[in-house]
């Protein structure tokens, strides 16, 4: 437990432009809140940073004083990493400025921006870059540890459309990292999100939208095998411009759902193109071949309002355990593990979903950036969700029942951003070859390991 005086409380209060919240403070409780309501953690100061020079000076506090240090991004891990007990939160929740660049397709992103900020202002000028599929989701932790979505398969990850990072690192010096400055740190920051507070991201932006192709198509859960089959086989001749997900789980009250089928077990496919219907249509009609359909509802939309379709399934408050595999293929068997446990979701609110990747995210090497998965043609998350802490101990048994069965059909590797608290172990798997360089630059731009309040990679001996 920290021993500090209020007197060093106020000089740390003295030095920011920004707030400074303590247990006994008005708003303490609402600023420690995160996404996840099984993280419920207290620190003994958040520092909501109105700037770089606040972050310097909280770096700098926590380092002098020995406290453990987190940084809150969008608050949107499911490990929580955003918080820590009894030690200091870096909260850069107020640090949301978006500056786009039209004319050179670049954006300059502060490190407290969600993926709606940067949507926000790219899409005034029809430009993008590929991000993730909740726009509550923070820029910062899902770029730091990849960083995949609907773009993925035509431009690659978020962290291959990083071009530049400035960040404060553990000793308070700020460092910009690019593939000229600092390249061994640009190289570990896009995918290795444990060297430093990254205050402003530069990334390359490209023309999407604001029409897109994207919908759903809804089939009885009775004919997920043949789908997942079919689904399957499609991949291998997928256009890199189409993206294809399937979600197993309840029906929620979708308008174009007959009334009967809400709440009923289903599979659905999440279609996604960045070109216009006409340009895909022929695509579409083969998903739709693969069974009879529930229903449907694909067409052109607006590529920001896409970006928050799946927003109302993931509002914060709930309780969210998850457990994650790469498939670098679906087997007969491992479809029919995912078909058996989808269909006995232990609450209405669970999904497993089945994130594609592939084409342009497969075409760097391993070697390229700390993100080593280009193998990864699938990455299933399954997504446990329930409200009464009473549930705990059977939601997360099933996921990790699930887990294990699913566990000899996968690769053994795992997305990093998908990991949760009691994972650590696992952190290893996330880097696979690519760890042993990534633990020679954390000793040497974090010897301490300062920033540990994560999937830890720990400094090389």
């Amino acid at each position: 437990m920290n021993t500090l005086t209020d007197g060093k409380f106020n000089e740390l209060q003295a030095s920011l432009r920004g707030k400074l919240f303590q247990p006994n403070d008005a708003g303490y409780d609402q600023a420690r809140a995160v996404w996840n309501a099984m993280i419920d953690r207290r620190p003994a100061i958040i520092v909501r940073c109105a700037g770089t020079a606040d972050v310097r000076a909280s770096v700098a506090f926590a380092r002098d004083h020995g406290l453990t240090l987190a940084v809150r991004g969008g608050g949107h891990n499911i490990a929580g990493s955003a918080l820590c007990d009894d030690g200091l939160v870096i909260d850069l929740s107020d640090m949301k400025s978006v500056q786009v660049d039209p004319d050179q397709r670049r954006a300059y992103v502060e490190g407290g921006a969600t993926l709606h900020d940067f949507d926000h202002e790219a899409q005034a000028y029809g430009l993008a870059t590929p991000l993730g599929i909740n726009s509550t989701t923070g820029v910062a932790g899902l770029t730091l540890g990849g960083g995949f979505g609907w773009l993925s398969r035509t431009l690659g990850l978020a962290a291959d459309n990083l071009l530049s990072a400035d960040l404060i690192a553990a000793d308070g010096r700020r460092l910009h990292a690019s593939a000229t400055e600092n390249p061994d740190l640009f190289w570990a920051i896009r995918g290795g999100g444990n060297f430093g507070v990254v205050t402003r991201f530069e990334f390359q932006l490209h023309p999407v939208g604001p029409e897109i192709t994207a919908g759903l198509i809804v089939f009885p859960f009775a004919e997920a095998k043949q789908v997942l089959t079919q689904y399957r086989d499609f991949v291998n001749v997928m256009p890199d411009d189409l993206t294809v997900w399937a979600v197993l789980r309840k029906a929620p009250p979708l308008p174009f759902l007959p009334p009967e089928v809400h709440g009923q077990d289903v599979l659905a496919l999440p279609v996604f193109s960045p070109l216009k219907l006409d340009a895909v249509q022929q695509s579409i009609d083969r998903v739709r071949s693969f069974g009879l359909p529930l229903g449907m509802h694909v067409g052109a939309a607006p590529y920001a309002a896409w970006q928050q379709t799946f927003d109302p399934m993931l509002t914060p408050g709930a309780r969210n355990y998850w457990k994650s595999h790469n498939f670098t293929q679906l087997s007969d068997e491992a479809i029919d593990t995912v078909i058996r446990y989808a269909g006995n979701l232990p609450t209405p609110q669970c999904e497993i979903f089945l994130g594609l990747l592939g084409a342009r995210a497969a075409a760097p090497s391993p070697q390229d950036t700390a993100y080593p998965h280009r193998d990864a043609l699938y990455v299933m998350n399954v997504h446990t969700r329930w409200d009464s802490p009473a549930e705990d101990a059977r939601c997360i048994a099933w996921a990790r029942e699930f887990f294990s069965a699913s566990a000899p059909h996968a690769t053994g590797s795992v997305y990093v951003n998908f990991l949760t608290q009691d994972e650590s172990d696992r952190t290893a798997d996330a880097y696979g070859a690519n760890y042993q360089r990534l633990a020679q630059i954390k000793m040497k731009y974090d010897p301490d390991n300062v920033f540990r309040n994560n999937q830890n990679i720990h400094p090389a001996a």
